[in-house]
């Protein structure tokens, strides 16, 4: 099994996450996005968007991360990272959407200013990503993960890297002492590997 990713991909760190957490042996090979060796015509046979990461096992390929988190759960041993009972994995797949949406155009795309240049507004991200962190914040009052399960899911994998990593792209995560206890859980966890830290936002 191949992951093709970025170390400061925060999507690609989702699915490298999700691959140490579960316990599944892998293969990294590092894309070289500054040579767009991400649109050449052989990655994009793997990624029509030509975008990372992008999973390989055997002559299966799944791009995106949330759908590789979704693969790996699947042929994994441990069923708790996705139940299959339908009310839980409806919540799990709430928050996979989120991380797809709120935490793309909120922490992420803050991230993204301070670490790459992307053009985003910083207030319209910021205020976005305060507005998500606030929501989980609140759903952490009565549970230790997101989706509700007594032990972590792929729905804790999904939001970690962007959240984890905020600050970088100046969202503080001081007013949220439950996430940051949460973040905490999950970096304990048997198998965790942390995402690289850039001297961005906050945090330079």
């Amino acid at each position: 099994m191949k992951l093709y990713y970025h170390p400061l991909s925060g999507h690609a760190h989702r699915a490298r996450l999700g691959l140490s957490l579960l316990g599944i042996e892998h293969d990294l090979v590092e894309v070289d996005l500054a040579a767009r060796e991400h649109k050449t015509p052989e990655f994009l046979a793997m990624s029509p968007f030509g975008e990372i990461p992008v999973l390989v096992d055997g002559e299966k390929v799944i791009a995106d991360s949330n759908a590789i988190l979704v693969y790996l759960a699947r042929i994994s041993d441990a069923p708790h990272w996705l139940p299959d009972d339908l009310p839980t994995e409806v919540e799990i797949q709430r928050w996979l959407s989120v991380a797809a949406g709120k935490i793309a155009y909120g922490a992420c795309a803050a991230r993204l200013i301070t670490v790459f240049d992307a053009p985003f507004v910083p207030a319209e991200v910021i205020g976005r990503a305060h507005a998500t962190l606030k929501v989980v914040e609140t759903t952490l009052a009565s549970r230790l993960w997101l989706a509700g399960t007594p032990a972590p899911s792929i729905a804790d994998i999904a939001l970690y890297s962007y959240i984890a990593r905020a600050p970088e792209g100046n969202v503080e995560l001081t007013p949220y002492p439950l996430v940051r206890a949460w973040l905490e859980r999950l970096e304990a966890l048997p198998g965790f590997v942390p995402f690289q830290k850039t001297p961005a936002g906050l945090n330079a």
